[in-house]
Order: C-alpha cells, then sequence, then structure tokens
C-alpha cells in the first residue's frame, strides 16, 4: 500500500487502440496494459468491446471525425493500428491504400502526425493488416506506409505471423512496427524474413529486425468443437458434400474414418475448372488447422466444419464460438448475439495470442529501456 497522501503511480504501459473492432489487440496486450483511448465505427462490435471492457475508453465515431484533442494527454506507449483489408487481400479486388476503406489508414496516420507536433508521439506503432499489403500495387502500399513512419522518426520492422504458431487456424498477418528514438530496439534480435528483403534494404539504417515466434501451438482443431452441438447438417447434405471432394481428399477422409476417435477437418466450396466445364469442389483440410476465417459475406465465404467420429461423418458451418476460439478469444468473452455480427466480428479481427506474443517478445523490451530511463 502506499504511503499516505502519496499518488498510487500505475507503472503499467499504456496504449490508444485505432480500429479497435472487439478488442482483441486490448485482449492480447493483457493486465500489464492499460488502454487511454479507443476507436471504431462498427456499432455492434462497439457495443461487444463496451460489454467485454466497460464504455470508459471508447469513442464510437468514423476514425475521418476524429481531432488530436479527442485524444490522452499523455504520451502513450503503443498505438495499435489493425486498419480495414478490404482494398488489401488477395481474396478482395485490390484495389490499394487509394480505396475508400483500406485508405482510412491515413487518418490514422493524420492523427499521430498531430501527436507528432505537440511531442506526444507513441513510442511505439504496432499496424496490422493481410499480408497481402507486401504486394499491394507492387509493393508501393507498403513502402509508402514505412516511409511515412521513418519520415516520423521510427525505426521499422515487419514480420508476417501466421496464428497457425498459437491456434489451429492459418491466418497469416503482416505486423509493422515503428520503434521510437527514446527507446531501445537493441533488445530485439530477430531473423529477416526473405519475403520483407527488398523493403529491408530501402529502409537501411532505419530498418530493424523483428524476432520470429518458435511454434508453440498445443491445440488441435478437434479440441475446439463443441461436438455434442444439436443442429449439424442432415445425411443428405453430407453426403452431397462428401460427393464434392476430390477423389485425393476422400481417400484421406476414409483413413481418418479407419483411424477411429475424433477427428476434425474444415473446407470451403470452390469452383474449379475441369475438362473445360466449372466444377463445384468441397475443398477440405484435415491437418488439424482450419483455414483462415473470413467475414460473412455470402455462403461462398463461410466455413465448412468435417467431422468424423464412431465411423461417421458429420458437416455444418462453424459456429460463432467455435470461430472465437480460432481467434483465440477465451469463452467468457461475450459476443454479439446476432450470429452474423459475431462472426463478422471474429472473422475482421486480429488473432489475441500473436498480441500476446507481440507484447511479451517485441513491446515490453524495447520499453523497458524507456521505462528505465524515465524513472
Amino acid at each position: 500500500m502506499a504511503p499516505a497522501g502519496k499518488p498510487v503511480t500505475d507503472r503499467r504501459f499504456t496504449f490508444l487502440e485505432f480500429f479497435a473492432g472487439g478488442g482483441m489487440a486490448r485482449l492480447g496486450l493483457g493486465p500489464a496494459w492499460r488502454c487511454q483511448f479507443a476507436n471504431d465505427v462498427d456499432a455492434r462490435k462497439c457495443n461487444a468491446y463496451r460489454l467485454n471492457f466497460g464504455a470508459g475508453d471508447l469513442v464510437e465515431a468514423p476514425i475521418e471525425t476524429l481531432k488530436i484533442g479527442d485524444l490522452p494527454d499523455q504520451r502513450a506507449d503503443l498505438a495499435w493500428a489493425s486498419f480495414p483489408c478490404q482494398d488489401l487481400s488477395l481474396a478482395g479486388a485490390r484495389s490499394g491504400m487509394g480505396a475508400r476503406r483500406s485508405g482510412l489508414f491515413f487518418d490514422f496516420w493524420r492523427l499521430i502526425e498531430a501527436l507528432t507536433t505537440q511531442a506526444r508521439a507513441p513510442r511505439l506503432i504496432a499496424i496490422e493488416n493481410v499480408a497481402g499489403l507486401l504486394t499491394s500495387n507492387g509493393g508501393a502500399d507498403f513502402e509508402t506506409i514505412l516511409k511515412l513512419m521513418i519520415d516520423a522518426g521510427y525505426r521499422v520492422g515487419a514480420r508476417v505471423i501466421d496464428a497457425a504458431a498459437f491456434t489451429p487456424q492459418s491466418r497469416p498477418r503482416l505486423f509493422i512496427v515503428g520503434v521510437s528514438a527514446d527507446t531501445d530496439e537493441r533488445a530485439l534480435n530477430g531473423v529477416r524474413d526473405r519475403r520483407l528483403a527488398r523493403f529491408a534494404d530501402a529502409a537501411g539504417a532505419s530498418w530493424i529486425d523483428l524476432p520470429a515466434p518458435a511454434a508453440r501451438r498445443n491445440i488441435d482443431l478437434a479440441q475446439i468443437v463443441d461436438w455434442d452441438k444439436a443442429d449439424w447438417d442432415g445425411a443428405a447434405q453430407t453426403k452431397r458434400l462428401v460427393a464434392m471432394m476430390s477423389s485425393v481428399q476422400r481417400n484421406r477422409l476414409d483413413d481418418l474414418l479407419a483411424a477411429g476417435g475424433r477427428r476434425a477437418g474444415a473446407g470451403f466450396r470452390r469452383t474449379r475448372y475441369q475438362d473445360g466445364r466449372s466444377v463445384q469442389r468441397f475443398e477440405a483440410r484435415f491437418d488439424g488447422v482450419a483455414g483462415c476465417l473470413r467475414t460473412p459475406a455470402g455462403g461462398s465465404s463461410r466455413q465448412i466444419l468435417i467431422a468424423c467420429e464412431n465411423g461417421k461423418i458429420r458437416t455444418r458451418l462453424f459456429t460463432p464460438r467455435e470461430a472465437a476460439r480460432l481467434m483465440g478469444l477465451p469463452d467468457d468473452y461475450l459476443l454479439p448475439a446476432n450470429e452474423t455480427a459475431a462472426l463478422k466480428l471474429c472473422g475482421d479481427g486480429v488473432c489475441v495470442p500473436v498480441v500476446s506474443w507481440l507484447a511479451e517478445a517485441v513491446f515490453a523490451p524495447v520499453l523497458a529501456g524507456a521505462k528505465k530511463a524515465a524513472a
């Protein structure tokens, strides 16, 4: 207990969370971090954020309308930004950062520049997006972000991290980290991601190599499935899906059935061209990992669970709770009651244990030197 009359100092790291969604970055940072400010525009995601973390830190508004006066006076240790990926994703039209949604990055950066003019720029900046950002507009979009960060006085590093190292979901994402001059990036001992070599060479002395996570996943897809859930597909629907599989995949499925026990796979309906005509296929994987979660923008984007148990095959769509588990959300995290809203929250989010790893392996070591100097 602090002596009488002496204020208690909160020694937690502080952060700003832009494009906050349901607060997955906040959850990943954990109790060693204190949120100063969070922002999102999606009403249902904001409702989930308030349900899980309270209303005190969240500003529900378009980022285009925010001004520096809306941000806290205290300098933050970290600004996190998972800006929209729709114009950068390989699954989309790839209009790039000049398009409306992914172009919202520049409204985030406008606020960072405003903080810089008042000597309040965060010590660290972390930006998360799809790996397609590396090749968007031939790499020019990624280079633009790096140049803005370097011109603002940050040393920069980046790494593609797949959530499969932590959860049973293949979800490669690009993480860009900017480190200010009053922190100690020498605490990092990373190895360069070969996909980033050309960008690192261009950045020169401003580039830092981020560490890579060692594989640590200890959970299989079958372990996140609600096996007792009632609304599995009818036998006819499952039979139709299995009939859409290639012979190679069907043989793999037969092997799993013969092996016994509970096994789970995940797949999507795909349109393929064979012998000059389009053929609909159900393409599944059985390596204990689901494919990348997407937002529910149509039936073709919904991932299908295929389960083997006691010599029988069952199929159905993933539930919102199963999707949340694939994102590393705990079961006590309160999801939106609307199924579509819950799936959108998960599909748009950042994988919680990846953020936790970054906090442990990158953010805390870099900030430790700054905290000692300020003490």
